[in-house]
């Protein structure tokens, strides 16, 4: 796969860092990545968006899923995974998740990860939708995300692996054969190195969590613009999915006009017991589904959406006041907090609650080791498509996913150093281009692409409202690109234009996917398609950039999940 020669407007790198290994992102995958790498003798270099405990992992609540429990099984966790994927799970993906993780957990707690147990000893594991056992480790009883953040911050500042903190990586630098030769990336006036450089490596992994800042309201932190995923299209990788978006059902509901990251109602909340109702009360999802609130978090999100729609209103209830205050004290302290905070007591009265943008279950196509179609360039975490999730995550997978995956990288990286040398040698990568090659948007058009989407691909989509989505996307990108092309002007580098660029290129292939994709299928709802269309659609879509920054859009020809050897040219649309 060559590289598209697309790159981020910036300046040229003022400094540079030589590296083995650089691990983008701080999350579960990339700390995992980078502690396994720097273990095993590579000199790893971390670059993160904010800092090393700003990225989405802290805000995880319900917890990490895996066969721990007495008599359950990874088969068991297999079956419940695959039902939630909706056909799309790539089975391979799958039997490797649910059967390296209980041990990958256990590891996690070598690290120092401390997770919630019982008088006896043991895990204390809950119910979350989708899983018909109770397998999911939490810790703090809703902090589970912030625990696993600590413990492997602290690892990886006891263990002295090198980290550049408050960087936007920009692109991925190639060498002449179109290896990856390492990143590019600005430093945001805070630390050692300040402005534009490098970090020259032959080995990069994308951890670089999700892109729910592409929509108005989400529960991703503001860092969530989707960077990892733009850099690996500008560089010639291929996405895998995007269309599968998953919106998590119980949001608390600030008010229509609300923007930004939004507080989650974490689904463990349901499992142990919460109901929810409308505003009379009346106990909706029993009747939809086998599970009712524990169903699958699509089935959750439609059946909301559709009693919304139904009673004309704009938010649903979770009625938890059966606990009693001590249970939510105990088992849900930073909901209690979050919830009180915003002038609302669970203990004493429901809690409104509306679906938002929580997780991308596709992303930077990979095989089981990480591998992306670009050589060097690896994926994990909610960047990457493995094909564990298919088209809708299962609950409380992600960070297990983050960690099987992230471990495997290093294996894999490892074993190239061991069997060749690879990552002796120091990447010459190509020059710097000395003119722009992608335009900047402006940062206000940041709020323009998140009205767009939500409008036009949020949890409802039709053919009409994704094209009307497309042209008004397409209208910024050809402006953008006009203004580029005629008088050669763009807006000012810095961050919030960089990030507003990445929406817009990730915008773009989301809402390109869920035209293409005529059906609905788990977290992909078309209201002019409702039903699943298995002869047509039980097949992946596959996005790449082309080097004139239009996209090649094209399907594959079974449920296989495609290797991540370069394919045939796909049709351009």
């Amino acid at each position: 796969m060559t590289s598209t020669g697309i790159r981020l407007h910036a300046p040229a790198p003022g400094w540079s860092i030589a590296a083995d290994v650089v691990v983008v992102g701080s999350g579960v995958a990339g700390l995992t990545a980078a502690l396994r790498c720097q273990a095993a003798g590579l000199k790893t270099v971390v670059v993160t968006k904010a800092r090393l405990d700003d990225g989405s992992t802290r805000w995880a609540q319900g917890g990490i899923a895996a066969a721990l429990g007495e008599g359950d099984t990874p088969e068991q966790h297999l079956d419940d995974t695959l039902v939630a994927g909706a056909g799309l799970c790539d089975e391979e993906a799958v039997r490797i998740l649910v059967t390296e993780g209980p041990d990958a957990v256990r590891r996690l707690i070598e690290t120092g990860a401390r997770f919630d147990e019982s008088a006896e000893g043991a895990l204390e594991l809950t119910r979350e939708g989708g899983h018909h056992r109770r397998r999911i480790a939490h810790a703090g009883g809703d902090a589970t995300g912030a625990e696993i953040s600590r413990a492997l911050v602290d690892a990886v500042r006891a263990r002295g692996v090198r980290t550049v903190e408050n960087a936007l990586v920009l692109d991925l630098l190639t060498d002449a054969e179109g290896h990856t030769a390492g990143v590019t990336l600005h430093v945001m006036g805070e630390g050692q190195h300040d402005g534009v450089g490098a970090v020259h490596a032959p080995a990069v992994v994308l951890a670089t969590g999700g892109m729910g800042q592409v929509f108005s309201a989400t529960t991703n932190p503001s860092v969530s613009t989707g960077d990892g995923v733009a850099l690996a299209l500008r560089a010639g990788a291929e996405v895998s999915d995007l269309e599968f978006v998953q919106f998590h059902p119980t949001v608390l509901f600030l008010g229509a006009d609300a923007e930004g990251q939004q507080p989650l109602v974490s689904e463990a909340v349901r499992g142990e017991g919460a109901h929810l109702v409308d505003a009379d009360g009346v106990r909706f999802m029993l009747g939809r589904h086998e599970l009712a609130e524990l169903a699958p978090r699509d089935i959750v999100a439609k059946g909301i959406m559709r009693r919304m729609q139904e009673q004309d209103a704009d938010h649903m209830f979770l009625d938890g006041r059966h606990f009693g205050a001590e249970m939510w004290e105990h088992r849900f302290p930073t909901i209690l907090a979050a919830c009180r905070a915003h002038g609302i007591d669970p203990v004493t009265e429901p809690i409104p609650v509306a679906p938002a943008a929580h997780y991308a279950s596709g992303g930077v196509r990979t095989d089981s080791q990480g591998r992306t179609t670009v050589p060097g360039l690896y994926a994990c975490g909610e960047v990457a498509c493995t094909g564990v999730h298919g088209a809708n995550r299962l609950a409380s997978n992600s960070l297990l996913e983050g960690l099987v995956y992230a471990e495997r990288i290093a294996a894999d990286i490892t074993a190239s150093h061991a069997e060749n040398g690879l990552l002796t040698r120091v990447p010459r990568p190509l020059p710097y281009p000395e003119t722009p090659e992608h335009p900047l948007l402006t940062a206000e058009a940041r709020f323009t692409i998140q009205r767009i989407m939500t409008d036009g691909a949020g949890v409802l989509r039709s053919a009409g409202s994704l094209a009307k989505a497309a042209d008004r996307l397409q209208q910024l990108h050809t402006d953008a690109r006009d203004a580029l092309t005629e008088n050669g002007k763009t807006a000012e580098p810095g961050v919030d234009t960089w990030e507003a660029t990445n929406l817009l290129c990730v915008a773009r292939v989301l809402v390109a996917a869920a035209r293409l994709r005529e059906e609905t299928r788990g977290c992909h709802w078309r209201e002019d398609r409702p039903e699943r269309d298995d002869t047509a659609w039980r097949r992946h879509i596959v996005v790449r950039l082309n080097p004139d920054r239009s996209l090649a859009v094209h399907t594959t020809d079974t449920t296989d999940f495609p290797t991540t050897l370069p394919p045939q040219a796909p049709q351009e649309q």
